[in-house]
């Protein structure tokens, strides 16, 4: 159950309809299309997209679409003094050390905004299993990350320099009824073996974006988040827990030196990160209460079998 968040937490009062606070959406994927129905009921939100026919979809659930593309600086000049509220979920490009997109968008934010921007648990590389909270250090091992860390730095010295603040959530692995691994089963895309297999961490779409809602009203300035759920399971196990769920043959399991010829250098990348993530900072900071507090939780409810 999620906790209200029609209150303004400066002074703790209901907003008035006729005065709800504006609020910038970046990322209009599919958590951000989750994440609509909570704020528009909320804010008068203005939704920036750079697909033409995601307009319907946004305008149907409430939201001022806005045409504009965060590669492209010149189409954000519309957002200046738009809004005092964001919720950051465009990725950056997949190239380059640097987000220069989140650099674009901190020159068009207004002075003071409150934003959340959602990061990826990739910032901490392998941690060899070990269970972490958040004051664990920064080692990105791939370019992706690097650029994650790189956003997450741009942003801390926007605020401080324009007066606002910035949550930052860390994510792992997103799944949903609709986002689960069944056709790399089906092909058969082998695992590894249990004694060279990684710990990997989860959290359900609906989930996460109840958890960005909350982080909007309760999350402090600077502070990072875990938003995971309280799966422990390594890698070969969550895709046995699916295929299980979805009455399909198990993957195959490889040594990690055979793995490597068989899968893809972005899916070995995965594979090579072990890290158990400790979300108590979310659950008591934040107030969120999980939907789904394990994979094999949702699991369980999803009639997969075919």
């Amino acid at each position: 159950m999620m906790a209200p968040l029609d209150y303004n937490p400066h002074v703790n009062k209901p907003f008035p309809p006729f005065a709800r606070p504006r609020l910038l959406l970046i990322g209009c994927g599919d958590v951000g299309m989750r994440l609509l129905p909570f704020l528009c009921a909320r804010f008068r939100v203005f939704a920036v997209t750079r697909d033409p026919e995601r307009i319907a979809a946004l305008r149907a659930l409430g939201a001022v679409p806005l045409l504009a593309d965060l590669d492209q600086p010149a189409s954000l000049a519309r957002l200046r003094g738009l809004a005092s509220l964001a919720v950051h979920l465009a990725p950056p490009r997949p190239e380059g050390a640097l987000d220069a997109r989140t650099r674009n968008l901190t020159r068009v934010l207004t002075a003071g905004t409150h934003l959340v921007y959602v990061s990826t648990s990739g910032v901490y590389g392998d941690c060899g299993g070990a269970l972490i909270d958040e004051t664990r250090g920064v080692a990105p091992k791939n370019a992706r990350a690097a650029r994650r860390v790189d956003a997450e730095r741009v942003l801390r010295a926007w605020a401080v320099h324009s007066g606002g603040s910035a949550a930052i959530l860390r994510v792992p692995g997103i799944y949903a009824r609709e986002r689960l691994p069944l056709e790399r089963l089906r092909k058969g895309t082998p695992a590894l073996r249990a004694e060279d297999d990684v710990y990997t961490n989860h959290i359900e779409a609906g989930d996460l974006a109840r958890v960005i809602a909350l982080a909007l009203f309760r999350g402090r300035p600077g502070r990072v988040y875990h938003a995971a759920d309280d799966t422990r399971l390594k890698m070969a196990d969550y895709f046995d827990a699916v295929a299980d769920a979805a009455r399909l043959p198990r993957p195959p399991r490889l040594a990690r030196a055979a793995l490597r010829e068989a899968v893809s250098p972005m899916l070995l990348s995965f594979m090579s990160e072990s890290r158990r993530l400790d979300n108590t900072r979310m659950r008591r900071e934040l107030g969120v209460r999980l939907r789904y507090p394990d994979v094999h939780h949702a699991l369980a409810q999803w009639p997969l079998a075919q």
